[in-house]
């Protein structure tokens, strides 16, 4: 049979169709799931106090609008030491871990963007950020707090027959209408200190509505675990110099000094609040502190750092993230007679996580030793030593990372 030109195209084409079939179909199918799935994914359940037990679940299907992603890594925050020990949240049965990061396998068709509107697709390296409720008793008001009208997070959310609730596993189900952020372009002990560094951005913005906060303040940041350290890197960030730390823990405050603060002062060398307020004082040369932030969440510290503060200073609560118990304080000599101006802050909203991915990305640019916050690196199956490790405070940020 003689062909022309067209004919021989046509027969061409046919060949491939026949020949590629299935697979002219897998760039799209590519864009949705990856291969190799596991049936059953590992979850780490809080079942008793200090006890997780690993368990075994089956992989849930994904819906329309959610996305299955495979964890990597996630930091051991305070509150989970605290619902490790004490479940105060009353949640047990739990997965807990709510500072982690992973890569993105499956995704529901409707899925095709995060949270600030940034494409999103399979092999993105993902976090979340809260589930935010609406109360418009709170929004009438203000839009932008949405963080203190209740919200969920993954991690502290009851279980239920999907049980990929927390990042301590080896698969976490994001839910449709949940908050998603496509942050490839961190690596992964970035990723990990995300969350905690969100906290702090808000608290620096809450701080910075006083208009106390400036360039050139005299700083205290008391309390040097992880979120104190954390509010010093931001503040350097931020080009505040005149930092003085404090906390019970040389070695933690040495390591403040690696962050930016310009001195410390150690608690336990100091008897009585007088002394102590007098060595914060030395520490600035004479001077008290313009603006401080309380990051310790005990009682005690909250009644003391307002001797450390100047007559018209302010101040930054963010240590109670769980009740810790009354703070005595005299209203008169420690608020009124000083107009000391105080905010509270409390977790994060969207914005703030959007700019905690520039913060990271100018904390290095500076030198600040961020990833040399995370200490300790456990694997899933020895979570329970990771919890143990972290109340010991043998190290500063904890995290259990899937190899």
């Amino acid at each position: 049979m003689e062909m022309n030109s067209t004919n021989v195209e046509a027969v061409v084409k046919q060949v491939l169709e026949q020949m590629l079939g299935s697979q002219a179909a897998a760039p799209a199918a590519a864009r949705t799931e990856s291969q190799a799935i596991p049936k059953t994914a590992k979850v780490a359940m809080l079942t008793a106090l200090e006890h997780y037990d690993i368990k075994e679940f089956p992989m849930p299907e994904v819906g329309d609008g959610d996305v299955l992603v495979k964890v990597e890594g996630c930091g051991v925050c305070g509150t989970d030491a605290h619902e490790f020990k004490r479940d105060p949240f009353g949640l047990i049965p739990v997965a807990l871990g709510h500072e982690g990061t992973g890569e993105i396998v499956k995704m529901g068709k409707n899925v095709t963007k995060d949270s600030a509107g940034k494409p999103l697709k399979v092999g993105d390296k993902v976090v979340t950020c809260m589930i935010f409720k609406d109360d418009p008793d709170i929004e009438m008001f203000d839009l932008n707090k949405k963080n203190v009208g209740g919200a969920d997070v993954y991690g502290l959310l009851p279980d239920d027959d999907i049980h990929l609730n927390g990042w301590f596993s080896e698969y976490i189900l994001v839910r449709e209408g949940s908050t998603i952020f496509n942050v490839s372009d961190l690596d992964l002990k970035s990723r990990i200190l995300i969350e905690p560094c969100a906290v702090l951005i808000h608290a620096v913005e809450r701080a910075k509505t006083t208009g106390i906060l400036r360039f050139n303040s005299r700083v205290v940041v008391q309390g040097c675990g992880p979120i104190g350290l954390i509010c010093i890197a931001v503040l350097r960030t931020m080009g505040i110099e005149n930092i003085v730390a404090v906390d019970g823990n040389q070695q933690r405050l040495d390591f403040a000094k690696k962050m930016g603060a310009e001195k410390s002062v150690n608690f336990m060398e100091h008897k009585g609040i007088e002394a102590l307020s007098g060595a914060v004082k030395d520490a600035f040369g004479g001077y008290l502190a313009d603006f401080a932030f309380q990051c310790t969440g005990s009682p005690v510290a909250h009644a003391n750092i307002y001797k450390f503060i100047r007559n018209g200073g302010g101040l930054c609560e963010l240590g109670f993230f769980i009740n810790g118990g009354d703070a005595t304080i005299n209203p008169h000599f420690d608020i009124c007679s000083k107009e000391i101006t105080t905010v509270g802050s409390w977790v994060y909203t969207l914005r703030d996580y959007a700019t905690t991915f520039d913060f990271l990305k100018r904390a290095k640019a500076i030198g600040l030793p961020m990833d040399d916050l995370i200490t300790h690196e456990f694997p899933l199956e020895q979570i329970n030593e990771a919890h143990v490790t972290n109340l010991k405070q043998e190290g500063l940020k904890i995290a259990i990372v899937n190899k």
